[in-house]
């Protein structure tokens, strides 16, 4: 299984304009880009110019779902269109959505759902405080069991990939990265809760990315022997350097 890289471009950049750029600049470096499974999400406006642009480098990806009521709804973007733009990959469950007040039943709907339309879930766990008592063990527990409520064990769980972003360490006021013994640590926990919800051979072969300050500088400290499958980036994916110096850790 190649490595996974997901870029996840936010609320980023504010200009079609800018959007062009960073694509035509990260097309530069498409061979190497291509040595992982290297998926990009844009602002839904840019979806149509990244799916052209990114064509020879990266799959399509969307940085939501919405769950659509039946009727007409202005201002909805359906998982149908999305589907239709060839987006491949869901990112559901961000920190940043959750915090909006997504809940986890809202997250196992969504990851239901988008499923069902054959798109890969890229499901978001992580805990908000790292306390020293070892409470984020449960909550994160909790979150992981709750978010993928109503999989079918064989169809539906091997189709699905996770990232682990421990919220206290994204975006400008993080405390930093995790240490790669901590990263190593939580993805044996999240193993072993997949184990007891899915079996260990299903649990085995579901990805787990981590997200959370990561830059070219820690990217290979991080993934190597820690058990990720890949990253999940925000702010870094805008820079077309910092994006493939990531890519290149994940290739060696």
């Amino acid at each position: 299984m190649k490595a996974i890289l997901v870029g996840n471009w936010k609320n980023y950049p504010e200009t079609l304009k800018e959007a062009k750029l960073i694509l035509s600049s990260l097309s530069r470096y498409s061979r190497k880009l291509k040595k992982v499974s290297t998926y990009i999400a844009p602002p839904t406006v840019f979806l149509e110019i990244a799916k052209e642009k990114s064509k020879n480098f990266a799959n399509l990806a969307s940085q939501d779902i919405t769950i659509s009521p039946d009727g007409t709804h202005t201002g909805l973007v359906t998982i149908d269109m999305f589907k239709s733009l060839g987006v491949k990959l869901s990112i559901i469950g961000h920190s940043e959505r959750r915090k909006l007040g997504e809940t986890n039943k809202i997250v196992s709907e969504k990851v239901r759902m988008a499923l069902g339309k054959g798109i890969t879930p890229l499901v978001c766990v992580g805990e908000e405080n790292h306390d020293q008592d070892g409470n984020y063990f449960q909550i994160l527990n909790e979150q992981i069991r709750s978010s993928l409520d109503g999989l079918k064990k064989k169809e539906d769980a091997k189709k699905i990939i996770i990232a682990y972003e421990p919220v206290w360490a994204i975006g400008k006021n993080s405390k930093g990265a995790m240490e790669p013994s901590e990263v190593s640590q939580m993805v044996v926990f999240i193993k072993k809760v997949l184990t007891e919800m899915f079996g260990r051979k299903i649990a085995d072969n579901i990805a787990i990315l981590y997200g959370g300050s990561v830059d070219k500088n820690n990217a290979s400290e991080l993934f190597e022997n820690t058990g990720i499958k890949g990253f999940l980036i925000g702010r870094a994916s805008l820079d077309s350097k910092s994006f493939v110096s990531i890519a290149e850790s994940l290739i060696k």
